[in-house]
């Protein structure tokens, strides 16, 4: 795929996108037919991922067009059932794209374990205990997953940290683990339950959790982009978006809805990935309060030229390798589609997806209201409850359009209309 501006793309067949957008990315044929909702999710596999199955949940998946991340072009695959979230990213991401499109790096591939002891009467003594056993401890840390270590990764660091609470003193070791291109919770939580013996030993003390950290500070994604002023409305509208962002940048009730649309587009590819939404909307909302003050993830400016110009930052902790990444069909289809070799490099997508999703945003609430292109597009869902004929929805929704009459009562009887003749 060597150019993802595709003039008209929403206007096609489902057939004529996936074509376009499978083409050249060696689909197997399981893949093929999954993505395409040709086969189902077979109810053994479903059993194998979680318990107590008794059925599944079909989540569409859109791709949005016009990414350019770090000089390549890009599909990103979206899942998600909010309507708007697609296009929103795919029109933010087009006024990027004659700009250079989207910039990435990430701070690396590590993930921290945890480990609580409790019942130390001299905590800083048993601190300085464990500092001396420290490549005691990683050595057996890695003799746990020797694969890991193999590829470069394995546990590479301890810190140790004295936390007074309101009952006790609790000494918390951090296990400082590189997972290279695996989410990770698998090997850290491992290695952690594997060294409780060893450190209770040292301290004296009780080991009581003993599991991964989701705020991952050390596997931090950082993506920029210029989003040209004139694509967005014009200069006006682009104080209007930097306005939004300093109130989301200080008012926190504010920041979680802008935080939130920023996570629509994120958690979609990293649904689609087949990655822990939970883990990285935790790891985010957590960084986003880091400072003690809960604030927006992203950072808008005017640059010199007049464009906006957008960064994003925050903890990005996904895999290409091990568990529903490689188990579901549809998640390793995505990932083809991306054409990602590591898990940095899904990250940086990740994060070009959040900031070009908040552009989008900030720009419909500083013009039109947000409600106008979101509406417009969930009335399509609204004619579908109301029974309308697929060849019958556009028309239905536009007369609700022209109308400015977006309610479900006046959808039903346009519906209705149309299905008389009249």
């Amino acid at each position: 795929m060597s150019n993802s501006r595709i003039p008209g793309f929403y206007r096609l067949s489902t057939k004529e996108r996936f074509e376009i957008v499978t083409k050249g990315c060696d689909l197997t044929e399981n893949e093929i037919n999954f993505l395409s909702g040709e086969y189902p999710l077979s109810m053994e596999l479903a059993d194998s991922m979680i318990e107590n199955v008794i059925g599944q949940i079909g989540i569409p998946v859109g791709v949005a067009t016009n990414f350019k991340i770090n000089g390549k072009d890009i599909f990103i695959p979206m899942a998600t059932e909010e309507p708007s979230v697609v296009a929103a990213a795919s029109n933010a991401a087009k006024a990027a794209y004659e700009l250079g499109g989207f910039y990435t790096s990430m701070s690396g591939t590590i993930m921290r374990g945890q480990i609580q002891v409790l019942n130390i009467a001299d905590p800083y003594a048993a601190r300085a205990k464990i500092f001396e056993h420290k490549e005691e401890i990683l050595n057996y840390c890695n003799e746990k997953d020797p694969t890991l270590v193999s590829l470069g990764g394995g546990a590479k660091d301890l810190e140790i940290h004295i936390i007074p609470t309101t009952n006790q003193i609790m000494l918390v070791i951090h296990l400082i683990v590189d997972t290279k291109d695996a989410m990770g919770a698998n090997a850290v939580n491992t290695m952690a339950e594997a060294v409780t013996p060893t450190i209770e030993t040292i301290t004296g003390g009780k080991v009581v959790l003993r599991i991964i950290s989701n705020l991952a500070d050390r596997r931090l994604v950082r993506a920029r982009a210029v989003f040209s002023s004139e694509a967005l409305g014009g200069k006006e509208i682009v104080e209007n978006i930097v306005s939004a962002f300093e109130f989301a940048d200080f008012d926190p009730y504010r920041a979680a809805t802008h935080n939130k649309g920023i996570m629509n587009g994120i958690s979609a590819v990293v649904l689609a990935t087949g990655n822990d939404t939970r883990a990285v909307e935790a790891g985010a909302h957590a960084y986003a309060s880091i400072s003690g003050h809960y604030k927006s993830l992203t950072k808008w400016e005017i640059n010199a030229d007049g464009n906006l110009s957008g960064t994003i930052e925050l903890p990005m902790a996904v895999g290409i390798v091990g568990g529903a990444t490689k188990t579901h069909p549809v998640a390793q289809a995505a990932l083809k589609i991306m054409k990602v070799s590591s898990a940095e490099e899904l990250a940086g997508c990740i994060a070009a997806a959040g900031l070009a999703q908040n552009a989008a945003a900030l720009r419909a609430l500083s013009a039109e209201g947000i409600q106008r292109g979101h509406m417009s597009l969930h009335a399509r869902n609204l004619a579908v409850m109301a029974g309308a004929n697929k060849s019958d929805i556009d028309r239905i929704v536009a007369q609700a359009v022209k109308e400015k009459d977006l309610r479900y009562d006046r959808i039903l009887e346009i519906t209705q209309s149309i299905q008389r003749g009249e």
